[in-house]
């Protein structure tokens, strides 16, 4: 599978691949083989012919997935799969705002609403929402979305611990550093507190 992967290259000592990964993600599982050849027929299952997902409507899962799940690995890959698939550059675009997007059908916007409970609600899906995607989908086919849109939330999740391929980059959320003594309510230096209080008048005084 190596040689397939990396044109015979020694994948540690000479990293990347043609498609612009550092590959490193294939190297980190390998050190686990029996996980790397699970993970793989994964693969192999999401994409085998008898699935009966649609899959354009898988593809809008998984990379919505990887935009919730803040993976910047799953998301563009998949954003390279939709255009594989011939899908139109408008439904890639838009998948961060897909709810204020108008290029999406009914049957993708119901997979897109049901991919944001699966990720960021953990499975919480109100009534309303799974009677709409029955009303697109088949039970079989929603099993198949199902399993592989939190498939893919696992892969988007490890990848992200574990810093392989394009999640490998630092954290976007830290301080930004001010001046010496600085705090988030305090005047500057340079106001004079005033320590004069406001005149208050005592109960029962009259003018």
């Amino acid at each position: 599978m190596y040689d397939w992967l990396f044109e015979g290259r020694d994948p540690v000592a000479e990293p990347g691949r043609w498609d612009g990964t550092p590959g490193d993600w294939w190297t980190v599982f390998a050190l686990v083989p029996d996980v790397l050849d699970h993970a793989v027929k994964g693969f192999g299952l999401y994409q085998s012919p008898t699935r009966i997902l649609d899959p354009e409507l898988r593809e809008l899962g998984q990379i919505r997935t990887g935009w919730a799940a803040a993976s910047q690995f799953v998301f563009s890959q998949h954003a390279k799969s939709m255009r594989g698939l011939g899908m139109p550059e408008e439904k890639i675009t838009n998948i961060p705002a897909w709810a204020v997007a108008d290029c999406y059908s009914p049957a993708e916007r119901a997979v897109l609403a049901y991919t944001d409970c699966l990720v960021y609600d953990h499975g919480r899906v109100p009534d309303a929402l799974f009677d709409e995607l029955k009303s697109h989908l088949s039970d079989e086919a929603i099993l198949e979305l199902t399993y592989i849109t939190t498939l893919y939330f696992q892969h988007a999740v490890m990848s992200r611990a574990l810093r392989t391929e394009f999640d490998n980059r630092p954290e976007p959320i830290t301080e930004v550093p001010g001046p010496p003594g600085a705090t988030a309510m305090a005047p500057g230096p340079g106001h004079a507190p005033d320590h004069q209080a406001a005149p208050t008048e005592s109960a029962g005084s009259t003018s």
